[in-house]
C-alpha cells in the first residue's frame, strides 16, 4: 500500500470526520464527547490446546454506545487486529445502525489469528473457545451484544458461536437471536449472505434516483452502461458486481485481488472469474480478460463508479491525485482515508460513504434477529392469503377475457407473476430496498438543502449523530 508517513490512522479519520460534522452541529460539548468515545473494550486473551502445544489467542470486543440495546457488530478473524481499528469499526456501527433505523447501539469483535493457518477442527476449537470467553461476560447475548459476520468470517462460524450459548444458556428460549449471519437451517435468513453486496446495489440504486446528486458527480442518466471497477472480490465485492452486472446492466471493466487483478473493457464474466479465482487461488490465467500483476493500479483506471470492497485505506494520500472515476461507492469499511477523502472532495468526486453503502448487512441482520425472536419465518403468515386475494382478481380477469365481445386476453406469464405471495427472500429485499432508499432521502436532504454541506459523507454524519443524540436525551442525560 502506498501511503505516506502523515497519513491518518483508520480510527483518527473517523475521530476528522465525525469532528467535521458535530461543528455543523448545535450539540452540547458534553454530549458531544458522550457520543465519540467508546464505552468499553473488552480484551480476552485465552490458550486453545493445538498441535500438541497450547497457542495463545488475543481477542476484542468493544462497545462503542449503548443508547439503544442490543449492540450491534461483526466479529472479525485477521492478524490485522487491533484495539483502535475494532474501536473505530465499532463506532462506525452506532453510526450505520443510527442512519438506516436499525434499533441497535454499535459494537465490533475481532481476533487475531489467521484462518488460512489452521483446518475446520482447529478453527472451530478456537471459534468455540473465543465464544466462551465472549459469553460469560455477556458481550454475547440476544438482548445485550449480538454479533455478526466480517472479515474472515461467515456462517460457518456463527452456528458454532450460536451452538456454544445454548450450550451455556440452555433454557433461554431465544438463544438463536445472540447471533446472526447464521446458515437458514441454524436460524438464519434468506437473502442474508448477499445482503451487504444487495445492499450496495440498492445504494446505487436509490443514487441514481437523485438527479441532483448524480448532476454533482458529472454524470447522466441511470445505472445501465456505468462502467464499474470493483476491489476486493470477497463475499460483498462479488455480490455487488455480480448483481450490477447481470440487472442493472452496468459492465464491470476491472477486478483487482490482492494478488492481481483482471481488466476487460468488454465487461468480466463475475461468475466465472469467481469460479477461477476459487478454483486456482488467484486471477492468473482467467480467460476472460487480461491479467495485470500490479492490480491496486486499476484503482487509478478511468471509470464511472469505483467500488473499494475490501480493506481500509486503500485509498489514501498516497494514490488520492491519481484516482479518475466519478463516483466511488465504499462497500469496505474506510477504504478512503481523511485525507484523501479531501482530496477526492476537491476533484469534485462524489463518494457514498461506507457507513450507508455497506448497511446491508446489518439491516438484514436486524431482519434475522427480529426472525429468531419471532420464532416464525416472514411471510408464514400471510403468503397464501395474498395469493387466495390475488386469486379473486385473476378470476374475474379471466372470466372478462372470456367474453368474446370484449376481445381481451390476459398477457402471458401475467398470472403466474400476480398471483405468486411473497416468502421470506421477497419480503427481506423490499425490507432492504425501503431501508436504503430512506436512509439515502434522509442523507439528500441535508446535502442538497444546506450551503455547509459539501458531501453526503458529512450528511450522513449529521443524520445519524442528530439520532443518537435525540436517544440520549430522551433517557435523560
Amino acid at each position: 500500500m502506498n501511503q505516506t508517513t502523515n497519513e491518518p490512522s483508520f480510527r483518527e479519520s473517523v475521530d476528522m470526520m465525525f469532528n467535521r460534522a458535530v461543528d455543523l452541529m448545535d450539540l452540547k460539548p458534553g454530549l458531544v464527547e458522550k457520543i465519540r468515545v467508546c464505552n468499553a473494550t473488552y480484551t480476552v486473551r485465552f490458550g486453545v490446546r493445538l498441535r500438541g502445544d497450547i497457542k495463545t489467542f488475543t481477542g476484542y470486543r468493544s462497545v462503542h454506545s449503548e443508547h439503544m440495546e442490543p449492540v450491534k457488530g461483526g466479529i472479525r478473524f485477521s492478524m490485522g487486529v487491533n484495539q483502535d481499528e475494532v474501536e473505530a469499526l465499532a463506532a462506525l456501527m452506532t453510526f450505520k445502525c443510527a442512519l438506516v433505523e436499525a434499533p441497535f447501539g454499535g459494537s465490533k469483535g475481532g481476533l487475531c489469528v489467521d484462518p488460512r493457518e489452521y483446518d475446520v477442527h482447529e478453527m472451530e476449537m478456537i471459534t468455540r473457545r473465543f465464544a466462551y470467553e465472549l459469553i460469560k461476560r455477556d458481550l454475547i447475548n440476544p438482548s445485550q451484544n449480538v454479533p455478526a459476520p466480517d472479515m474472515g468470517t461467515g456462517e460457518r462460524e456463527m452456528a458454532w458461536i450460536a451452538d456454544q450459548y445454548k450450550r451455556m444458556h440452555t433454557t433461554d428460549i431465544n438463544s438463536a437471536a445472540c447471533v446472526t449471519g447464521k446458515p437458514i437451517n441454524a436460524g438464519g435468513i434468506q437473502g442474508r449472505t448477499e445482503a451487504t453486496g444487495r445492499g450496495v446495489q440498492y445504494a446505487l440504486r436509490a443514487f441514481f434516483r437523485d438527479n441532483e446528486g448524480v448532476k454533482k458527480a458529472g454524470l447522466t442518466g441511470t445505472l445501465d452502461g456505468k462502467r464499474v471497477i470493483v476491489q476486493g472480490l470477497g463475499n460483498v465485492g462479488y455480490h455487488a458486481a455480480k448483481f450490477l452486472s447481470e440487472e442493472d446492466g452496468a459492465p464491470v471493466i476491472g477486478v483487482i485481488e490482492y494478488n492481481g487483478a483482471i481488466w476487460n473493457t468488454n465487461g468480466i464474466d463475475i461468475e466465472a472469474l469467481k469460479a477461477h479465482i476459487t478454483a486456482e487461488g488467484s486471477p492468473k490465467g482467467f480467460a476472460g480478460g487480461t491479467f495485470v500483476e500490479d492490480g491496486a493500479s486499476l484503482l487509478e483506471s478511468e471509470c464511472d463508479i469505483l467500488i473499494p470492497a475490501a480493506l481500509e485505506g486503500v485509498i489514501n494520500l498516497g494514490n488520492a491525485d491519481k484516482i479518475q472515476t466519478k463516483l466511488i461507492i465504499e462497500a469496505a469499511n474506510g477504504p478512503v482515508t481523511a485525507g484523501a477523502d479531501e482530496i477526492l472532495r476537491n476533484k469534485g468526486i462524489v463518494i457514498i460513504p461506507d457507513m450507508y453503502a455497506n448497511a446491508g448487512g446489518v439491516t438484514v441482520s436486524y431482519f434475522e434477529w427480529v426472525k429468531n425472536l419471532s420464532h416464525i419465518r416472514f411471510g408464514r403468515m400471510g403468503r397464501r392469503q395474498e395469493e387466495s386475494r390475488h386469486q379473486l382478481i385473476v378470476d374475474e380477469l379471466d372470466r372478462i377475457s372470456h367474453d368474446t365481445s370484449i376481445n381481451w386476453t390476459l398477457s402471458p406469464g401475467f398470472k403466474d407473476k400476480y398471483l405468486r405471495g411473497a416468502g421470506e427472500l421477497e419480503l427481506v429485499r423490499s425490507g432492504l430496498d425501503d431501508t436504503m432508499r430512506i436512509a439515502y432521502d434522509s442523507m439528500a436532504t441535508v446535502w442538497h438543502g444546506r450551503d455547509d454541506v459539501t458531501d453526503l459523507r458529512t450528511a450522513a454524519y449529521l443524520v445519524s449523530i442528530g439520532k443518537v443524540a435525540a436517544s440520549y436525551q430522551a433517557k435523560g442525560l
